[in-house]
């Protein structure tokens, strides 16, 4: 910068007029420029859709014949004819954005449909199979998609609602563990960090729009490879959030590399949105001497010492405190004192000696508590002087302690202050910034827990369940209603460790897990080679959401595994118990769709609609999966009217419903709408069908 004002002041001694031109720019592109983290966005990425019908208009890539395991030819073509029945259908594609038009017939067979995401999509869901042990608790639900389109889909059912969000995205090491564009990203990519940036700030863009903004917190874990990155990318994307890192140990004998030092721990970072609180527990995640047996009170010095606490800087905490010369214990407190009054003016109560906030040097501080504070404390024997001239008090969190019953006292100490304990994990501890727990150790409670659920199938670095476990409970154990979003779910970790939670306190949260069906990269050139194809049973049973995902979370709820035979080994640490017990829950199983507005608005897509209502009313209770032949039904948290001449008797059936939250009301005359609306209980939620649907992915996404 400095460099070029030099030259521009050159230019203006030269030539006053191309020296002020060149200024006005210079000034104009100093004023874009951004500062913080810079990283190319590259152009938007794509998708393929090996799962969804080719149709008319489609975006579309031409495949390899099948055997072979070449790359497919990854320019675009627009589908302009589908001509043909059957297998036999052919069709005529043209090159986009070609220099020279160019079109080939293609069979259909040898196409697959291509979403960029700066397409608008409109979603849809397909049931493919569900666990009930939970009675009437809210199902947790996992969806196989692409996370970027399945997050546009939530912005339909849950925006502002979720509670907590944590994430375990790609940690970009350089192994083949993600792709950009349908291309793993190699280590050599020179742009591999920022394409890495531009994938998770998309996703945490749409995700934000889901986190309640009153009380919210959003966890993503990752370790040294991307830790500086994301942090600031966090920061720059959320302002208004608390952002805190924590060191956790996961391996602690050490991941050996090649002239670098073994890494033992990752990192967890936490945005904190609104109000929410991080709630302490009875472990502070490192020194388990505090958990495991009794813990002392901790008694707090009342002097002020912050360099700023003097006197004068809070003038209702500067006071004597009246000390008995005789017994040593606290006889009164003293009313404020202005700043005009010299302390060595104060009488002292007969018998008794005056205290002041003062340092060993004799400079004038204040107390930590204003007067009618201390002297409540002193009734309770909960302040006290130590020493002659050290006064004492417990703090607030301390006195809910003994206050509930979790402090055992004893009788009172010499000093005449309460002598107390805590028993054996009942102390409420906050969180340290490094973990060092048993249970987090990636390989036990992780590897080989998964191992022990469903047998012999491998998934790469499962989490270890406690870790997730203890990440969500510092700030959902308050809330048993919880809503939990996972849009790296993997293994499916988040949903177990929420299960787990809602056994330990009788909850009712639910987990919303969101993977993709990808196949292992090692495993795709044998699958390629044997004449398979993404979109192919034989292949999509090898991916992650059907061949590990929806097992293990089905294998967690039933204690049995995918072969029927019951789980061995028992659950550890806070909650133990036989792992063949299984959980009390429901859990339904999605995959995501791509549907066309016209057959949405023409009610010709409403079963794969019929999920996403049933999601936005709670997901929970039975589910309206037809459209209802006498123009209307009622189920446990929502109803649909279709027929609008049935209004009447739909709005009784809504008010004599006392679960019901929302009422879906199928109409293109927005004056019938609100006749039904008003007619509706205030505490359900009419919603116009399916105006409210497309206008949400019509207009809602930014693009």
């Amino acid at each position: 910068m400095s460099r070029l004002t030099d030259l521009i002041a050159r230019a203006k001694a030269r030539d006053s007029a191309l020296g002020e031109e060149l200024e006005r720019e210079f000034k104009a592109l100093a004023s874009r420029r951004a500062f913080g983290l810079n990283f190319e966005r590259h152009r938007p990425e794509s998708v393929e859709l090996p799962g969804r019908p080719v149709r008319r208009g489609d975006k579309v890539r031409i495949l390899p014949p099948r055997g072979s395991v070449q790359r497919a030819d990854q320019r675009l073509w627009r589908v302009k004819r589908i001509d043909g029945e059957g297998e036999a259908r052919m069709a005529l594609v043209e090159l986009i954005d070609a220099e020279a038009p160019e079109t080939v017939e293609v069979a259909v067979a040898d196409l697959v449909v291509v979403a960029e995401f700066r397409d608008y999509i409109y979603p849809g869901l397909v049931s493919t199979g569900r666990v009930e042990r939970g009675g009437d608790k809210p199902f947790h639900t996992v969806i196989n998609g692409e996370n970027f389109h399945v997050l546009e889909a939530l912005t339909y059912t849950h925006r502002g609602k979720i509670d907590a969000i944590y994430i375990d995205p790609p940690y970009n090491t350089g192994a083949r563990d993600w792709k950009y564009n349908n291309d793993y990203v190699e280590a050599e990519d020179l742009y591999r960090h920022s394409k890495w940036l531009a994938m998770m700030e998309r996703r945490l863009q749409v995700a934000r729009q889901l986190l309640n903004p009153m009380s919210s917190v959003l966890i993503v874990t990752i370790d040294e490879k991307e830790i500086h990155r994301i942090a600031l990318l966090l920061e720059q994307m959320f302002p208004d959030g608390n952002l805190q890192t924590v060191a956790a140990v996961i391996n602690p004998q050490g991941t050996g590399r090649v002239n670098e030092f073994s890494r033992t721990h990752e990192y967890v970072i936490f945005v904190m949105f609104g109000d929410i609180q991080l709630i302490p527990q009875s472990d502070n995640m490192f020194d388990r001497d505090e958990r495991e047996n009794d813990v002392p009170i901790e008694w707090r010095n009342l002097r002020r010492r912050e360099r700023e606490s003097v006197r004068g800087s809070r003038p209702n905490q500067f006071y004597a405190v009246f000390v008995d010369i005789e017994s040593g214990l606290i006889h009164s407190v003293g009313d404020p004192l202005s700043d005009d009054i010299d302390i060595t003016t104060i009488v002292a109560p007969a018998g008794t000696r005056a205290i002041f906030p003062m340092t060993p040097d004799g400079r004038e501080m204040i107390w930590g508590i204003v007067p009618d504070r201390l002297r409540y404390l002193a009734s309770k024997s909960f302040a006290r002087v130590k020493n002659g001239d050290l006064v004492q008090f417990l703090n607030a969190g301390t006195v809910r302690a003994i206050e509930e019953g979790r402090v055992e006292i004893s009788g009172k100490d010499r000093w005449g202050g309460v002598d107390a304990r805590y028993s054996a994990g009942s102390k409420r501890l906050m969180p340290k910034t490094v973990w060092v727990r048993e249970a987090h150790n990636a390989q036990a409670s992780g590897t080989l827990l998964l191992k022990r659920l469903i047998g012999s199938r491998t998934f790469p670095f499962p989490k270890s369940l406690h870790a997730v476990e203890d990440c969500l409970r510092f700030f959902v154990s308050a809330k048993t209603d919880a809503i939990v979003l996972d849009f790296f779910s993997g293994s499916g970790t988040t949903a177990h460790a929420v299960m787990r939670l809602n056994r330990q306190d009788g909850g009712r949260r639910q987990c919303i897990s969101v993977t993709n069906n990808e196949v292992a990269a090692d495993e795709q050139a044998a699958l390629r080679r044997s004449g398979l194809r993404p979109g192919d049973a034989d292949w999509e049973k090898c991916g992650i959401c059907d061949y590990i995902t929806k097992p293990r979370i089905a294998s967690a709820i039933t204690g049995k595994t995918p072969d029927g035979k019951d789980i061995e080994g028992e659950y550890r640490f806070i909650d133990e118990f036989p792992m063949a017990e299984g959980f009390e829950e429901n859990a339904e199983f999605f995959t995501l769709t791509y549907e066309a507005p016209v057959a949405v608005s023409h009610n010709l897509a409403f079963q794969r609609i019929a999920p996403l209502l049933w999601m936005r009313a709670g997901s929970a209770g039975r589910r309206i999966d037809d459209l209802p032949a006498a123009g209307w039904d009622v189920a446990d948290t929502y109803g649909l009217l279709v027929d609008l001449d049935r209004a009447a008797a739909f709005c009784d059936a809504a008010a004599a419903q006392p679960t019901l939250r929302i009422a879906y009301v199928v109409t293109d005359d927005d004056r019938r709408f609100q006749a039904v609306a008003r007619a509706l209980p205030d505490s359900v939620e009419p919603v116009r069908l399916y105006e409210s649907y497309l206008s949400n992915f019509r207009f809602s996404m930014g693009r």
